[in-house]
């Protein structure tokens, strides 16, 4: 097992009529900047909650966030945060929205009014807006854990960013918020969700039978109540998926282990690229890099299919080829994309994708950092169909 430090503060606040336990979340006196995405809350009910709950604090909004938040759309909420005099920001909505209002913790108090390149280098400002949450759209696990992926439309990148000052201190988890969505939606969160266990699970080998018995269960969680979502979204499948989701992300499987985000880094560069769903990125390369590395991850790939999938292969390769098959399927299942045929009219340049990547620094990828340039063209080829 690895070395590791594991803290998380977050309070969740798990369950149905959960948003009115907001004011004994917030202190009396507070100034309270809701931060939200296209509107969907005002259309289902979410937002008069929110207010209601709130009655009687100074209420500042800003909506329109995009699926992707956008940098500059950040820094005019930074502007509107600090003419308002803010000193607290509650996002309602998906990961999305909780992401932005991370960097917008930061972005409020740094005296740079321009700072993506300090915080890409991790630089921070010590002082930070406190960051509580209402999670409508369950995928990311950002509202318990303390990172953010923002995309900057000027310099046409998407990238991470990392600050454990920005964790929520609160997040308010309601899975009737889910009613109103629709299977796209919910069949991105899932598969979001799961490929989050994989990437910290799929690894090298390790003494860490509690993280890879926990992420097990995750996956097996997902593969049964994901597609029960999709069905007939029905409360028990909403509070499944909505905890899994969040226990996918919030740093207790990957504590001690080593972690592959190379599926997560090619598919920041298509979304940069071409405004592809985050979660249809995933789908659409995950089963490629697999079978790409599958004779590296073989003794995982062996364990994953027969813990969670039930294979019955005694032959390692042969558990390993099953096991991305099954994979491959569930995404299907769940109606996103596993070929570059799934997602026509959009054709995919390797070559562009690779050109992003460097773009980033985003050049030796996964576990072991032997994901260079060259096998990304490869794994994308093998996208193809």
């Amino acid at each position: 097992m690895l070395k590791f430090e594991f803290k998380n503060p977050t309070r969740i606040v798990f369950g149905e009529g959960q948003i009115a336990a907001l004011r004994s979340l917030i202190l009396p006196g507070r100034r309270v900047f809701i931060l939200y995405g296209g509107g969907s809350i005002k259309r289902n009910g979410v937002y008069d909650q929110v207010v209601h709950a709130l009655a009687g604090y100074t209420l500042t909004e800003f909506g329109g966030i995009e699926v992707n938040p956008h940098y500059e759309t950040i820094l005019r909420a930074a502007e509107a945060a600090r003419t308002s005099d803010a000193d607290l920001i509650l996002a309602v909505g998906g990961g999305s929205v909780i992401d932005a209002a991370k960097f917008l913790a930061s972005a409020v108090t740094a005296t740079d009014r321009d700072p993506w390149d300090n915080f890409a280098a991790g630089n921070y400002p010590r002082e930070i807006l406190p960051i509580g949450c209402i999670l409508t759209l369950p995928a990311t696990g950002s509202e318990s854990n303390a990172v953010s992926v923002i995309s900057s439309t000027v310099r046409n990148l998407k990238i991470p960013f990392a600050n454990e000052a920005a964790r929520p201190t609160f997040a308010i988890m309601d899975p009737s918020t889910m009613a109103s969505l629709d299977k796209r939606q919910l069949g991105n969160g899932v598969v979001d969700a799961f490929t989050h266990v994989v990437e910290q699970y799929l690894t090298v080998p390790g003494n860490t039978p509690v993280q890879y018995g926990f992420s097990e269960v995750l996956l097996r969680t997902l593969i049964e109540w994901g597609p029960k979502l999709l069905d007939d979204n029905s409360p028990e499948a909403r509070e499944n998926v909505m905890w899994a989701a969040n226990q996918a992300l919030n740093g207790l499987i990957g504590a001690g282990v080593s972690q592959d985000w190379s599926t997560h880094m090619i598919g920041h560069a298509i979304t940069a690229l071409y405004g592809l769903d985050h979660a249809r990125t995933l789908s659409l390369v995950m089963p490629s890099l697999l079978r790409f590395k599958a004779s590296t991850k073989q003794m995982m790939l062996a364990r994953y299919g027969r813990n969670v999938w039930g294979v019955t292969a005694a032959d390692d390769k042969t558990a390993a080829e099953e096991a991305i098959d099954l994979t491959e399927d569930f995404f299907h299942r769940m109606g996103l994309p596993v070929k570059t045929a799934d997602i026509a009219p959009i054709e995919i340049s390797t070559d562009d994708v690779v050109a992003q990547l460097q773009r980033a620094g985003h050049v030796q990828l996964g576990e072991m950092a032997d994901i260079t340039p060259t096998q990304v063209r490869e794994i994308l080829a093998h996208t193809a169909g």
